[in-house]
């Protein structure tokens, strides 16, 4: 089921704030991106898709520029551009990721390598880059796009999971490092958000799915007031205690849930182009 309400952002508290946003051609990217710039702020978008990113950045009026996340030089050409074509950046949300899904058996080296490259890696250095620039100049804040997977452990998900649980704890560390610096850190953490991520998997009544509307407005409600970890929406905030339940409950809970099995089984000829695209 869909759910979820957008929280309302402070009027003009964004005007003339430039904020970067990784993976914004499509999706939580992209809908952030417009409601960032909805509000005045000064928005550049990258993805690793330059013809997609070039016709995103296009339609909302704003600057596009083709970024790798795996790539630390890319990151930092990126930030460059940006700061080149719009000013220094103030906000880098770090939202690029990709979700394979399947048995853990199944995955071979090179996706398994890719999405902690992008998922966690691309987090991390895109977090280096530009905290040393904002650390710099004494304010800033990254904000760094997780999912409640980070806290719910699923069959079908192990690397995703590994890779956004890296990012909520990474996103905490460097929020407390940096914490008398100026510079403020943030992670987002997501509900299954109804972009390609889910395509073909089969969802039911205790799978909450949320548009990607109602994600970027907690992401754009955050940069106004930052937080340390924020679930989307905030809701779902319960999914901090996973970490503590006993383990015969979550197991219980997965097999009355559907979690069990939803992420081994899906439908292959919908999700055939967005694994393609993630090269699954």
């Amino acid at each position: 089921m869909k759910f979820g309400s957008k929280p309302a952002p402070t009027a003009d508290a964004l005007r003339d704030k430039v904020v970067a946003v990784t993976g914004g051609a499509r999706g939580i990217g992209f809908e952030t991106a417009t409601q960032l710039f909805a509000a005045k702020a000064r928005v550049v978008i990258g993805d690793i898709d330059g013809d997609a990113v070039g016709k995103a950045a296009a339609d909302l009026g704003i600057e596009g520029i083709e970024l790798d996340v795996t790539s630390p030089e890319s990151i930092e050409a990126f930030l460059d551009e940006a700061e080149k074509r719009v000013g220094p950046v103030d906000v880098l949300i770090n939202n690029a990721g990709i979700m394979p899904v399947g048995p853990f058996l199944n995955y071979d080296a090179a996706l398994i390598r890719r999405t902690i490259e992008i998922d966690l890696l691309g987090v991390i250095w895109g977090s280096q880059a530009a905290a040393k620039r904002m650390v710099a100049r004494g304010h800033g804040h990254i904000v760094n796009v997780a999912s409640v997977a980070g806290r719910l452990p699923m069959p079908g998900l192990t690397v995703y999971n590994a890779a956004k649980a890296g990012v909520i704890e990474f996103s905490e560390a460097l929020a407390a490092e940096l914490a008398d610096s100026g510079v403020a850190v943030s992670s987002i953490l997501p509900s299954f958000t109804n972009t390609g991520l889910i395509s073909g998997l089969e969802t039911n009544r205790y799978i909450r799915i949320v548009e990607p509307e109602v994600v970027a407005a907690q992401v754009v409600a955050t940069v106004i007031k930052p937080q340390v970890r924020t679930a989307a929406p905030r809701s779902m905030g319960w999914v901090h205690a996973n970490t503590i339940m006993p383990q015969a409950l979550k197991r219980r809970t997965r097999k009355m849930t559907g979690l069990d099995h939803i992420f081994l089984n899906y439908d292959s000829s919908s999700r055939a182009e967005y694994n393609k695209r993630i090269g699954q």
